[in-house]
This record gives C-alpha cells, structure tokens and sequence, in this order.
C-alpha cells in the first residue's frame, strides 16, 4: 500500500520511520517532509495547508492512507475534504477538530460532561478579562482561545503579568485571529504528563504514558516552547492513574463528541496535570504529540498501520498495543534564541555520527538541505532519540547522541528525564 504522511516536523519524521517499518506498506510519501523523511519516503513540495494539492496528489497517485501529522490542516477541514473525495485519512474532521483549536470549546465539553478540569472563564471584551484576573487573582493562566503552535499559554506569576498577557492577546492581536478571545484558568500545580488513545469515534486503544517538558530552560524555567523534550514512560501515571484516566477522561471525551454530533477519529492528546495521585485535564490536542511522538513510536512493537487504517475506517478492533520493555528519551536541540528569534541556514554537523550510535535515532524538525548540507530551518531543529532498558540508560544514550551534533548557537536542556529518575 501507499502512504501519504502531510507534515515537515520531527512528529512526522518520526510518523515515516515507524510506518516504513511495516510489511503492509510499499511506499511512503511525506509532504512537505525534511531532510529526515527523505531517507524512508519520497518528499513532495506541497504545503500542509494546501488542501487542494494535496487532495489532488493523493487521488492521482493512489494513495491508500494519508495520516495527517499537524494541527493547522486538521482545524481547516482537510479529513472532510478527502473522505469526501472517498479517500481513506487518518486524523479528526474540522468540528471534532475544535478540541484542540477552540480552547473555550474545549473547556465547555469538560463542563458538559464532568471530565475534571482547571476552573476558567473565558472572555472577548478586554476590560472583563482585566476584572475577572482582579477578581481571581495570582497565579493565574491566560490562554490564547485559537493555534498558537504551543506558544500561547501564558503563566502568569503577578496579576500585571495577566494583564499584559490579555493585553498581548485581545489588544495589540500578537496571536492574530487565533486570539480574538482568551481563556482564563486556574493555575494549577503538580506534575504534567501527556496521555494519547487512538480512537475509531466509538472504540479507544490508549498508548503508553509519556511527559514532555515545556519550558526552554533546565528546571522548567523560561517561556514555553512547543516542547524541548519527553521520554516515555512516565513514572508519574501509575497504574491506577492509567486507568482513571481513560475511564474518566478518554471514554467519556469520545462518547461527549459524539454526543456533539462531531465523532472524534484519529488520535487524541490529553495534557493531565498530576498532584497527590489525582489529576486535572489542561488541555487537548488533536494529534500526536511533538517531542513526545518520538519516545513513543521507538517504543511501539505492533506495526502501527493497522491501527492507523483501522480509525481512518471507523473499525477500531485492536483491544492492546505491544511495546517494547524499554525506555525511550527524546532530547530536543533548538535553535539559539528559540522560542523568540532565532537565525536559520546555520550548517549541522554530527547528525550521521550520532545515528551512529547504538540505540539512538535523529528525528529531524526543523532542518533543511542546502548545497549539500544540513542546515538549520526551524526553532526546534533536532529530537535526539534514544532507548535502554530503563530511563536512565535512555537518558544516557539520548546525550550521547547529542554530544555528537553541533551548530552555532545550538541549544538543549541538560534535564529530559530528570523528573523520572526522581520519582
């Protein structure tokens, strides 16, 4: 069969890696890809917002799956635009969509349907922001209603930082159109964890746990990043967390969509945050994560493609996936300057040497080939990748392969992991 991946990151790359390992599959296509997804597919120079194009490709060359990796493709309608032209995709419809594009949206369906969540209110009108924050006071979280590619939650330590934060947002339109509103919260304290389900709108298949770690600095200090870094598993979901989890948050999310009239097919992100063995719901995503995609599908042994076929059909069977009995670690080597401006073009060397090396695999983000060499092109450039039979062996093998790579001005947090080892 012949497989469409749309996306250019280190998710995507990742996506391409595991479905070229499956027997199922005769050739993979990844659009737009990177220097990275060139090695297992066939890079097509079309953009994950041209719809047309890619719905074009798809029916001229046959493709039997398409698996979008990004979020923007996914909020403008593409699976509805291929099921309609019969075409077989993997990911959640415009509306369903909304999970991850409208944070207000988001927040509404946990009100429904008493999934646990942050208290929050969300707000149009700048002054009534301004007085809700007054009211609520400090710490408090403001977040941008729309996409922000995982740069619009502000964490505001002062209720004047809110305020900017709002002012940032509703007035001077820092995030465009996707910040015509905000969504206010309840800061909450403890530990975040990611939590995945592969879902067919009926039928779910949870993943293993995984955590990334947001902010650019050691010590979860700094602004947000889209993530610099995860591994997997995460020490902090226990058993019993597993299973409330799904029972409390997975299935009745599915069940409230489809309630909705908008099913949710494709793969369903949870951010959970996790204090004295009890959890809140941050927020959902409405695809794979990025970094956390990449510990993950190192560790899948069952062929992914099934599962991917299966949720584009809506005939989810498969009752458990199988993983291997390791770790994984992914470290995310970022531009200078990122998450604010940062240079591109800047020459990578290493990356082959740390392929090189047992238990660990480079997944390219943010990288580009230029007169033969690979340059830097995105803030978040590299996922490091390595496995062992525990973190700490995985943390290990993840550096070691960072140690091998460099650029100018190439950035990393020295603590991926740190959090498991303490636990």
């Amino acid at each position: 069969m012949k497989v469409l991946v749309v996306g250019g990151g280190g998710r995507e790359h990742a996506l391409v890696w595991k479905i070229a390992q499956s027997p199922l599959v005769d050739k993979i296509y990844c659009a737009p890809g990177n220097p990275g997804t060139a090695d297992a597919a066939e890079n097509v120079a079309l953009a994950v917002d041209d719809i047309d194009g890619l719905c074009a490709f798809a029916k001229k060359n046959q493709i039997d799956l398409t698996v979008v990796g990004p979020e923007l493709p996914l909020t403008l309608g593409m699976v509805d635009r291929f099921k309609a032209e019969g075409l077989a995709v993997f990911g959640p419809s415009k509306a369903a969509a909304q999970l991850e594009g409208s944070k207000g949206f988001s927040k509404d369906l946990m009100a429904k349907y008493n999934i646990v969540t942050a208290a929050y209110a969300s707000f149009s009108d700048r002054d009534a922001a301004v007085e809700y924050i007054r009211e609520q006071g400090a710490p408090i979280v403001v977040k941008v209603d729309g996409l922000a590619a995982g740069k619009g939650v502000i964490l505001a330590q002062t209720e004047q930082e809110a305020i900017d934060a709002v002012d940032d947002i509703l007035v001077r339109k820092t995030f465009g159109d996707a910040g015509d509103s905000v969504v206010i919260e309840e800061f909450l304290t403890g530990e975040e964890a990611s939590f995945f389900a592969f879902t067919d709108g009926k039928n779910i298949l949870p993943l293993a746990s995984a955590q990334d770690h947001k902010q650019i600095f050691n010590g979860d200090k700094g602004p947000n990043t889209g993530g610099m870094g995860a591994y997997s598993p995460a020490p902090v979901v226990t058993a019993p967390l597993y299973e409330r989890i799904v029972a409390e948050v997975v299935q009745p999310t599915i069940d409230g969509m489809a309630a909705e009239g908008c099913p949710y097919c494709g793969i369903l992100f949870i951010g959970v945050m996790i204090e004295n063995d009890d959890f809140k719901v941050l927020e959902f995503n409405a695809r794979f994560g990025d970094p956390e995609a990449q510990p993950l599908l190192s560790r899948m042994k069952s062929d992914v493609v099934p599962v991917l076929l299966d949720c584009a059909r809506g005939e989810l069977t498969t009752k458990a996936l199988e993983w291997y009995d390791r770790a994984s670690v992914c470290v995310v080597m970022a531009a200078g300057g990122y998450p604010a401006d940062y240079a591109k073009g800047d020459i990578i060397s290493g990356i082959d040497d740390a392929n090189a090396v047992d238990g660990v695999r480079v997944f390219h983000a943010g990288t580009a080939e230029v007169d033969g060499n690979i340059v830097t092109a995105g803030g978040r450039v590299l996922g490091v990748t390595g496995w062992g039979d525990d973190v700490a062996s995985a943390i290990e093998k993840a550096y070691e392969g960072t140690q091998k790579i460099s650029w100018n001005g190439a950035q990393f947090r020295t603590d991926i992991g740190k959090k498991a080892l303490n636990r």
